[in-house]
């Protein structure tokens, strides 16, 4: 069983696996992928039982015809079985490692990538992000559910090469998005405005660090990205949940996703990344939790290639050096839309 700790002087909470003896050495000589690979059409009993899955009629769950298929992570570093408990130890805080640690399969087929994915398809995956979402908010146990991908070695994927993406069912919110949630609840109580909404507004105005517009959806270099090559798409309606999404916005989404990752993949030959969902907390849990969220908060998608590595003077002062202007990102981008 996992424990969930805080770090009492910055707030951030570490997921501890105290039963695990194994010592990583990803430095060293990597894995080698699954002789067979457990993700693909026909090999559903190599996986434990789907808990979700879009399939076509009068198909059975775990047989093929499914189109994305949601299974519990064999090694979750959270489980969803038993009680939560909230203790002291000493001057520090922690919490059972009660949550829920799940994989989408994305394609049936043994596709690698994502932008090699149709549309229509990364719709499909979306869609499946939140149902989900959705059934997970109902239990009082979670504060937050964490959906993101990991694709290539240096961004921390698994040994297996099927495109698939994860989420985690986390029993406190992570430091990074309540800091997100304060920045945007400070904004509007001087403003009375969204500060995504703001900050969308303003960029559309300036242009210069957009990439991709349609009618339902924006992608941008933010101003200050940490990271070159940072990404951000937000929906233009705002809606503080990923949970509200439309079937029209999902379909659309789709489209923008494909675009968006073929342009980088041109762009960088195939660079490792990251994406990540913001959306809002589970409200369930605590009366009057965020209450001005529904107005301040507008979820987004975070996408960070990982072509650059974090040094010394990052991690010691918080402050990351981006050699690559947004500016110039999103004009190499544009080139290839």
């Amino acid at each position: 069983m996992s424990e969930v700790r805080r770090d009492i002087l910055t707030d951030t909470w570490v997921i501890v696996q105290t039963e695990t003896t194994e010592i990583p050495l990803n430095h060293r000589t990597p894995r080698k992928p699954p002789s067979v690979c457990p993700f693909c059409v026909g090999n559903e009993s190599q996986t434990p039982s789907e808990i979700f899955a879009i399939r076509a009629e009068n198909t059975l769950p775990n047989q093929p015809g499914w189109q994305v298929r949601v299974v519990p992570n064999k090694k979750p570093v959270l489980r969803i079985e038993g009680e939560l408990s909230r203790v002291g130890v000493g001057i520090h805080d922690k919490v059972s490692g009660i949550g829920a640690n799940e994989v989408i399969i994305e394609t049936p087929e043994h596709i690698k990538s994502l932008h090699t994915l149709s549309a229509k398809q990364i719709s499909l995956v979306l869609k499946a992000y939140r149902a989900r979402i959705i059934d997970l908010y109902k239990d009082k146990r979670f504060r937050y559910v964490m959906v993101f991908k990991d694709y290539g070695a240096l961004a921390g994927a698994s040994t297996i090469e099927h495109s698939h993406s994860q989420l985690i069912a986390l029993p406190a919110t992570p430091q990074q998005i309540k800091s997100e949630l304060s920045g945007a609840r400070a904004y509007f109580e001087y403003k009375e405005r969204c500060i995504f909404c703001d900050i969308i507004a303003n960029e559309l105005e300036d242009r210069s660090r957009v990439i991709l517009e349609n009618n339902l959806f924006v992608v941008l270099a933010p101003y200050a990205s940490r990271f070159p090559f940072e990404l951000l798409v937000f929906p233009k309606r705002h809606a503080f949940s990923f949970e509200m999404v439309t079937a029209e916005e999902i379909t659309n989404l789709g489209e923008v996703l494909k675009q968006i990752m073929q342009a980088l993949y041109d762009t960088l030959s195939d660079p490792p990344y990251n994406y990540v969902l913001h959306t809002a907390p589970n409200l369930l849990p605590q009366r009057d939790y965020w209450t001005t969220i529904r107005d301040d908060f507008h979820w987004h998608l975070e996408i960070i290639p990982r072509i650059k590595r974090t040094d010394g003077f990052e991690w010691g002062s918080g402050f990351f050096i981006n050699p690559v202007a947004p500016e110039t990102v999103a004009s190499k981008l544009k080139e290839k839309l």
